[in-house]
């Protein structure tokens, strides 16, 4: 009976020591930079997607009292539209 409690007691170990291994071996995740660059077909220039520019798409819809909708799911003429309107309201820093 001492022996099976022991058995079990080790198997059990071997399999926390088992799972936990390869979360603490792992390295630690870099942050990622992703940028994302969207195309101004209309002025024939490049945006870079970011969060500056989400919140000023998402003042552009609430403006025109529009539901959100992701950018990339927006039809060409909306996107265009969009950028028109960008380029006339820039950042101010």
């Amino acid at each position: 009976m001492h022996r099976a409690k022991l058995l079990v007691s080790g198997l059990f170990l071997t399999a926390a020591l088992a799972v936990s291994g390869p979360i603490v071996a792992a390295p630690a995740a870099q942050e990622a930079h992703v940028q994302v660059r969207v195309y101004d077909s209309y002025h024939r220039d490049y945006h870079n997607w970011d969060d500056r520019e989400d919140r000023a798409y998402r003042g552009y819809s609430d403006g025109r009292h529009d539901r959100y909708v992701v950018y990339e799911h927006r039809n060409h003429r909306y996107q265009k539209n969009y950028w028109k309107w960008r380029h006339n309201h820039p950042d101010r820093d």
